[in-house]
């Protein structure tokens, strides 16, 4: 979603067969494995078309991206690094997609302002009360407290902030598939606020330090003090009711860490 071109042009450039079959050739992927389609994955290295009266044909994907500003074979990337990043710090562990955030963006230090729901961020920024430089923390988002829903609607205010030269981050133990855009993000928090996690131990004003090129996530507080601090409750009741809630309840008290899974079945060679 951040990219000059949308799902078409990339199809248009060679899609996911030339991806595949470049990915294969730089020896990034496992090519033998099984899959729905049958043994490995040679198969999909493929363009399927339309044949004669309109039957279904795969010829083998191009050698030539259609745009290499789109899609660009392995031996020429984009950046010499991938696109994510693994924090580590006092507030635990998160990831940070680093592939859309500018050079300059890498490096938040700012004090941090709470919300327990993305909806409570967009009533401030409609209130005229973010128009500074801050951290936005949003918590109790886990796969304990609400399933870890998707949060993409931060982007949009905090992205805009950016926009007019405010040094604006997210730090959040809930969930985005990729919507954090160009906004310095450290997602997934782990453990998350409802699991002991040192998120739910902010308050407004803690200076909070996101270093994506050295993979660090800091609370700039004195290590005593802040572990002695009671963790926020807020009431996370409505959680548990409409849209289904109700039949996952039990899940939710099951999930294990994001960085887990999030799954309510322990993984093979697991020591939990």
């Amino acid at each position: 979603p951040n990219g000059l071109a949308d799902v078409n042009h990339f199809h248009a450039a060679g899609g996911m067969g030339f991806l595949i079959r470049e990915l294969l050739d730089a020896g990034y992927l496992h090519e033998d494995v099984q899959t729905i389609w049958g043994q490995g994955l040679c198969a999909y290295a493929i363009e399927p078309r339309l044949g004669e009266y309109g039957a279904v044909v795969r010829v083998k994907a191009p050698r030539e991206s259609g745009d290499d500003k789109v899609l660009t074979p392995a031996e020429r990337p984009f950046q010499t690094t991938g696109g994510l990043k693994l924090l580590v710090g006092n507030l635990g562990h998160a990831i940070v997609k680093t592939s859309a955030v500018k050079p300059e963006n890498r490096i938040i230090e700012a004090p941090a302002m709470v919300f327990h729901s993305q909806e409570e961020l967009n009533d401030a920024f409609k209130a005229g009360q973010l128009d500074r430089d801050f951290v936005a923390v949003v918590r109790f988002q886990g796969p304990r407290a609400n399933g870890m829903p998707e949060l993409h609607r931060l982007t949009t205010v905090l992205g805009v902030l950016q926009d007019r030269g405010r040094k604006v981050a997210l730090v959040t133990d809930g969930r985005m598939s990729g919507a954090s855009g160009k906004v310095l993000a450290a997602i997934h928090v782990t453990p998350e606020a409802l699991d002991g996690g040192a998120i739910a131990k902010i308050v407004e004003g803690d200076v909070i330090s996101i270093d994506a090129n050295s993979g660090s996530l800091q609370v700039l507080a004195d290590e005593q003090s802040f572990a002695a601090r009671a963790p926020a409750t807020p009431d996370l009741s409505a959680n548990g009711f409409g849209m289904g809630r109700e039949l996952f309840s039990g899940m939710r008290a099951l999930a294990s860490r994001a960085d887990m899974g999030a799954s309510v079945f322990a993984p093979v060679n697991s020591s939990l």
